[in-house]
């Protein structure tokens, strides 16, 4: 975790994980524990800042609540207690002014998806590799994963990485979810989709993933 943003992104998949098991019909470890924990995972996620690990976190969550729509009221309460809390409002300033791009990192990222889509157009299908580019007026670099597969791969390895992500769901959603339904094993299966869902949400708008 070598920055805030490379812990929010941790942050995803260990609250994922925490969540289900407060959630399960029978976690493996007591509800209270489960929950203590999904609720100072959150406000770990706050103090991070970290806008697109909150978006991808909440994509998690999200996945959850169709499972345990109940429960999950629970957990979604506990979210914005924690983001009615006085600390917490700058955070909500800092998320606000992101998706209204006012601040300087969102600026910088709408240049640097602009510059990685010009690479993309001029090197489409297998890319620029792993070494760096070709071209003088082109970096190869950008806070979104899907843009520097695209750019170091080409829209190929774009392709071949999104068709195995969709086997990946595909898999767990016909298959095991149903086999563990109300089993101890269904939180933690549970919890690996919605992680993984999660991180694939927080890679839109970074690159640690």
């Amino acid at each position: 975790s070598v920055d805030p943003n490379v812990l929010g992104g941790l942050v995803i998949f260990i609250i994922s994980m925490a969540a289900s098991q407060a959630m399960a019909d029978r976690p493996i470890i007591p509800r209270w524990m489960a929950y203590l924990c999904t609720v100072i995972l959150g406000i770990c996620l706050i103090l991070t800042y970290s806008r697109g690990s909150f978006v991808g976190t909440a994509a998690a969550m999200l996945c959850l609540a169709i499972r345990y729509p109940r429960k999950a009221l629970w957990v979604m309460a506990a979210g914005v207690i924690l983001l009615l809390l006085p600390p917490a409002q700058t955070y909500l300033r800092h998320f606000i002014s992101g998706l209204q791009r006012r601040d300087l990192a969102t600026q910088m990222r709408m240049g640097e998806y602009k510059d990685a889509l010009r690479l993309i157009e001029r090197y489409p299908w297998f890319g620029v590799g792993f070494g760096g580019t070709p071209d003088r007026d082109l970096y190869l670099g950008v806070s979104n994963v899907y843009m520097l597969i695209a750019s170091e791969t080409g829209i190929t390895g774009l392709l071949a990485f999104l068709v195995t992500l969709v086997a990946f769901f595909i898999r767990f959603l016909t298959l095991p979810l149903r086999q563990m339904r109300g089993s101890e094993l269904e939180p933690i299966a549970l919890g690996t989709v919605c992680a993984v869902l999660g991180g694939m949400v927080g890679g839109i708008f970074d690159h640690y993933l």
